[in-house]
Parts: C-alpha cells; structure tokens; sequence
C-alpha cells in the first residue's frame, strides 16, 4: 500500500532520527535562553518520512509568529516525544489524548492550548479483512464477537489505535485474553489497515480520520477490508504546551504561538493549506479538564507511571 500524503500527527518506530540527535537540556530561563531554537514535536502516527516534510512548514510558521528559531525534532516512537517534553528537548508538542495526559504528568503546570475543530469529539473504528467472517453492527456489545480472531491495535500509547479501543472492548465484556493470540501493536494507524488488508491480523482498530484519508485516497482495497463499528466520541489530539516556555523564550511567546493557531483562516491559501495538512477547518482552544476521560481510562488501564 502507498503512503498517502495526508497529516494527522504521525507513526511507525522506525522514526529518521532519534531522540539523542534532538539536542538541547532541560528547559529553564538562564543568560542564554535567548539564543535557543525553540522545539516542537509531534507523536508519530503515520509515516515518518511524510512527518519528516511536512513539520518543517509548520516550524516556519511558529517561527514567523514568534521571531524565534524554530526546529522540528522528529523522535522514534510515543514514548520518546513525551520523554523530549518532559526533559525540555521540545516545548511545544503535537499530542494525541493519552500522551499529552502521559506529559502532563511528568509535566506540572504544562497545558493543551488548541486542537482541531474535529478533537473533542474523534472517533476510533473497528476494521476486520472480509475473510474473518465478521460483519458490521451497531451497538458496543458486538464487541464480543472478535473472541477467537487475530486483533491489531496501532501504538502501545495512541488514544484512538489503543487506548479507547481497549476501554470499549472491556466495556462491552470483551478481554484481549480472549482474542487469538496476543494483539500485535502495528505502530502506526497506516501500518495497522495495511495488516488488516493483507490479512495479517483480522481485526483492527484505526484512527477514523486516517481511514477516512486512506479510502479517499483509493489505498485500501474495500473489497478485502470492512468498517465493523464507530467508536462514541471522545476528546483526542492537541498542542502541548511547556509552563516555561515564556520564562525561556520571552514573555508573550505562548499568546504569539496560539494566536497563530487560533487565527488560521481558511480563506487564506497559506493558512488553508496548513489547515488542510491537519485535516481541519481550524484550530480551537483547548483545555486539561477536556482530557478527564482520557487520564481516568488511562489509570484503569496502567498506562500511567
């Protein structure tokens, strides 16, 4: 299947440079705090290589909105984009649900500033290849029925290709111990429809919106991949911010990057084709309390240090 040219955030581990390479040391205001590039980062949900052009444009335009230096640093995997935030490689950070609430935690006083118009309510999708014998239904407690199959989730730590999906099958009574096998983690949401398809796993649960790309895209071969259900919404992606980083970078830096992002109209070109990148209408601000739910399940399910 061929990666398709679409941004949500992004992930495989097989990231193009590792955290060691991100540079810098913890965050903190100092003589020469001035003179740092300010860092951002973004999980790795999708291709990296596709991150890896696409992040840069969007470093520039906090670099305009600020007058600062600006870098994007890619990492491996998950785990590594919250560990850059917690220790101050990055200080602005594209999260999903789980991490953000993971960062915040290692992270006093760090904030999710804004999301996409479509954050506070995303979706999660079951997928099964044809072959499995599964059939679409409409209610939760279908669930149970992908006893016995092959399952999939993407990262060990995405919100919608792990986390929800996994609070959902044990709502409706379903235990992974009772799946064939222990579930595989593909990495990323591509990764996890590109199993399913080839009819590596059976089953599998996939960021909707990464979907949504992949059929418009004609990457997925709808006669060998079926969408079983939609997840209820929930509160996912979002701009982390770092509670230092006006003492770092100046007072006002913070105002200056969400007013960027708040201000992004689609009747703009540049701005429209960033938004597009998102796969959004616009940014909205955003809050911790919306993320509630997403660190209560995250405690249930031990993915909480």
């Amino acid at each position: 299947m061929p990666r398709r040219t679409f941004l949500l955030g992004a992930g495989a581990t097989g990231a193009t440079a590792l955290l060691s390479a991100c540079g810098g040391s913890a965050s903190g205001s100092g003589s020469g705090s001035r003179s740092r590039q300010l860092g951002i980062s973004a999980i790795p949900d999708q291709d990296p290589e596709l991150l890896n052009r696409l992040y840069p444009s969007v470093a520039e335009r906090f670099a305009e909105a600020t007058g600062l230096k600006v870098t994007y640093r890619p990492v491996t995997d998950y785990t590594a984009v919250v560990r850059a935030f917690e220790i101050g490689d990055i200080h602005l950070a594209w999260m999903g649900g789980l991490t953000g609430v993971q960062a915040r935690d290692r992270v006093p006083g760090a904030d999710a500033i804004a999301q996409r118009d479509i954050d506070a309510d995303f979706h999660s999708l079951f997928i099964a290849h044809k072959d499995s014998g599964l059939r679409p239904f409409a209610k939760a407690d279908g669930l149970r029925d992908l006893a016995g199959h092959t399952f999939s989730f993407g990262s060990e730590t995405s919100t919608s290709g792990r986390l929800m999906p996994q609070y959902f099958m044990r709502q409706a009574g379903l235990e992974q111990s009772e799946l064939r096998g222990k579930p595989g983690f593909s990495g990323s949401h591509d990764a996890t429809i590109e199993v399913v398809a080839q009819g590596s796993f059976e089953v599998g649960a996939v960021n909707e919106q990464v979907w949504k790309a992949t059929v418009e895209a004609k990457e997925v071969d709808l006669s060998k991949v079926v969408v079983l259900w939609r997840t209820p919404g929930y509160a996912d992606y979002h701009w982390l911010v770092r509670p230092d980083l006006d003492d770092t970078f100046g007072a006002g830096t913070r105002k200056k990057v969400l007013d960027l992002l708040l201000g992004l109209d689609q009747r703009k070109a540049e701005d429209a084709e960033l938004l597009k990148l998102f796969g959004a209408k616009s940014f909205v601000p955003a809050k911790n309390s919306a993320y509630d739910r997403i660190e209560d399940v995250a405690r249930e399910l031990g993915l909480l240090r």
